[in-house]
């Protein structure tokens, strides 16, 4: 895919964009260079919003079997490249391997096979009374996706839109763009009609702030951070386009006096340190009986002696390096305001693993002791950093677990019926009981500043789409 990082997908053609800066793309295992991605600018998103409009009124009166055909298409062209989808995500953003076949690869075709289920079960249309109620797609999308989980967040947007009859431009992350463009070359060779699906790489100052202002844009679907969030719909307001996003997250795991306490805290750390701790609902901060807290800081630090940081392309390494050198520094500066502030040290800390010289790799870390005013319980760190908070009782805990400005997940392990309902009380869109399975047909989205909207499966499809009465329809 390196041939491709001097190319833009528009209008069904692999285009030069009209820009000409570059930035420097690296492996963040070893720092070593991948070449210089072609960086668009707002002519470039012109060009792909108007290719996109241009588009729109044909693909947007497909049948609903038809669009269902192309994902199936999609899915198809998908399983034929999948170690390939792997690769790339293990080689941007330093993904284990075994991670990037078993989660990152897989989450875009669980999304596509959710999708094309969803919409086979979707409601188009429907009888009230004498009015027809018609689901249609609402336009053309901006869709703006991150680093972290690359594959997933860019079938989350693009299925459901193609499902909805949108047409759209993609803006994937600059720090993770071989998957994306992977991804533009899938949507080609399942035939993907020209001008329905573009891909433009950039950075949010340049491409995503003019997509989320253009007028021609009917809709902007962000996942990101918060501070940028709230750019974006800033951006978005004077043209009263929709907007979804799912940002931050500062997830409580609350582990309850009737769990079984080893087994919970050290699945609730290992799910913290999952993905170099980089996922937006990522259990960051984890609520233990204060008469517990020392067996839960021998538990987690248990398991965090289990995890093998090391070369991502090393089948048995379970930990890779973190994104970038900006985000190695802000972690590392997380980690020593935790020391600074008072919280015990239960495992990791400062500094690189043993022997390891190159890379943005990090320590898995443990905080005990943690008090919920301390910068490390409020603020996302988006590393392998996990806080332990004690709580005197289980409604001390659920008060804690609610005192954040995030609502995007939360987690609860215990008795079953215990455990419902503390889930019902916690603020957050999604709460896990008990260590679940993945839903990938459960809305995920979040309260509070963690954003607005809901994807995977119907509930993803219901955002692209505009809601029309036909009163006096008949019946």
């Amino acid at each position: 895919m390196l041939h491709r990082l001097s190319q833009h997908y528009v209008a069904g053609a692999w285009q030069t964009p009209i820009a000409r800066a570059t930035l420097p793309f690296a492996t963040p295992a070893t720092g070593a260079s991948l070449g210089d991605l072609a960086l668009g600018n707002a002519q470039d998103a012109d060009r792909a919003v108007m290719a996109a409009r241009g588009a729109f009124e044909g693909f947007s009166s497909w049948p609903v079997a038809d669009r269902i055909a192309l994902l199936e298409a999609i899915l198809a062209a998908y399983k034929a490249r999948y170690d390939e989808i792997a690769q790339a995500m293990s080689t941007e953003m330093g993904a284990p391997i075994t991670q990037a076949r078993d989660a990152q690869a897989w989450a875009g075709q669980i999304h596509l096979e959710t999708t094309i289920q969803a919409a086979r079960d979707f409601h188009w249309e429907e009888q009230r009374g004498t009015t027809r109620i018609i689901r249609e797609g609402i336009g053309v999308c901006a869709l703006i996706t991150p680093w972290n989980w690359p594959m997933n967040q860019i079938v989350c947007k693009v299925a459901p839109a193609l499902a909805a009859g949108c047409t759209m431009v993609l803006k994937p992350s600059e720090l993770a763009p071989l998957s994306a463009l992977l991804f533009a070359e899938l949507c080609d060779q399942a035939g993907v009609p020209a001008g329905v699906f573009n891909l433009v790489n950039g950075t949010g100052a340049d491409v995503g702030a003019h997509l989320a202002a253009h007028p021609e844009v009917d809709m902007v679907s962000f996942t990101g951070s918060t501070r940028a969030g709230v750019a974006v719909a800033q951006a978005a307001a004077a043209t009263v386009k929709r907007v979804a996003q799912e940002l931050g997250g500062k997830s409580a795991n609350i582990i309850l006096p009737g769990a079984v306490l080893d087994a919970a805290v050290q699945a609730g750390t290992l799910a913290c340190f999952g993905n170099t701790g980089q996922s937006c609902d990522a259990p960051t901060r984890m609520f233990v009986a204060m008469d517990q807290m020392e067996a839960a800081l021998a538990a987690a630090r248990a398991a965090a002696d289990t995890v093998i940081v090391g070369d991502p392309a090393d089948p048995s390494v379970t930990m890779g390096p973190l994104i970038s050198g900006a985000q190695w520094d802000k972690v590392q500066a997380l980690i020593e305001t935790g020391i600074t502030e008072g919280a015990t040290l239960a495992a990791g800390g400062l500094g690189r693993p043993d022997g390891m010289t190159m890379g943005w790799f990090v320590r898995p870390t443990v905080f005990g002791h943690v008090t919920p005013d301390m910068t490390i319980a409020r603020e996302e760190i988006f590393g392998p950093v996990l806080s332990i908070i004690g709580y005197d009782s289980v409604d001390h805990a659920i008060a804690m677990a609610n005192d954040t400005v995030y609502g995007l997940a939360a987690y609860v392990s215990g008795p079953v019926d215990a455990a419902r309902a503390v889930a019902r009380q916690l603020r957050a869109g999604q709460v896990n009981i008990n260590g679940p399975d993945w839903d990938t047909f459960a809305p995920f989205g979040g309260y509070k500043q963690s954003g607005n909207g809901r994807e995977y499966a119907d509930w993803g499809i219901h955002d692209f789409c505009e809601i029309k009465a036909l009163v006096g329809y008949g019946s």
